[in-house]
C-alpha cells in the first residue's frame, strides 16, 4: 500500500505515521510537497478544510498512490473568538474521501488580532517565542498550552478520525 502526505513537514509527517504504521504496519508512506490551494492563513473552516482536500488529491495524483492525505492548520471565528483549528482530509484511489479535525483552542486576543491582520499564525509564534519555524515543531497549540498537547498531537488526532471509514468499514456503509 501506497500512501502519500501532501507535505514534507516533519510534524505532519509524524501525525500521519503514527496511525497508519499501527493500521497497515508495511505501508510506504511517501511525503510529497504539494500545493494547498488556499491562502498561506486559513481564515475559516472551509477554506481550511479545502487546503486539506486540496493536498490529500494532489499528493495521491502525484504518486499514484491508494491514499493521500491532507492535513491543514487554520483558524476560524466564533462568536467568542479567533480559534485555532485544522482538518485532515484522506482521498482513496477508489474515490472514498472522509475528515478530521482537530481540537479547537481560542487564540488570546493580541495574537487573534494580528492574524486578522493578516499575519500568518506561524510568523506570529515565531515573533512571540523568538523561535523560527515553530510551526515545524510543537505549534502555536504547543506554545499556548505550554507543551501539554503539541500540534503533532493534534494533527496525529485528527488523523485517526479520518482513517475511521477505512478502518471500521462495516460501521461506514
Amino acid at each position: 500500500m501506497i500512501i502519500a502526505i501532501g507535505s514534507t513537514n516533519p510534524v505532519k509527517v509524524t501525525a500521519v505515521t503514527t496511525h497508519i504504521l499501527r493500521v497497515w504496519p508495511e505501508a510506504q508512506i511517501i511525503p510529497v510537497a504539494v500545493p494547498s490551494g488556499v491562502s498561506t492563513m486559513p481564515m475559516s473552516d472551509a477554506e481550511t478544510i479545502a487546503g486539506a482536500q486540496n493536498r490529500a488529491l494532489a499528493a495521491r495524483e502525484a504518486l499514484n498512490a491508494d491514499l493521500g492525505i491532507g492535513l491543514e492548520g487554520g483558524v476560524h471565528p466564533e462568536p467568542f473568538g479567533l480559534v485555532l483549528q485544522g482538518w485532515v482530509a484522506i482521498v482513496a484511489s477508489d474515490g472514498r474521501t472522509s475528515l478530521g479535525g482537530c481540537a479547537r483552542l481560542p487564540l488570546p486576543e493580541y495574537i487573534a488580532r494580528r492574524v486578522q491582520n493578516g499575519e500568518e499564525l506561524g510568523h506570529v509564534m515565531d515573533d512571540l517565542m523568538g523561535d523560527h519555524n515553530t510551526k515545524q515543531k510543537g505549534g502555536a497549540v504547543g506554545a499556548l498550552t505550554n507543551h501539554l498537547v503539541v500540534r503533532g498531537e493534534a494533527f496525529a488526532t485528527a488523523v485517526a478520525y479520518a482513517l475511521a471509514p477505512f478502518v471500521s468499514p462495516d460501521l461506514y456503509r
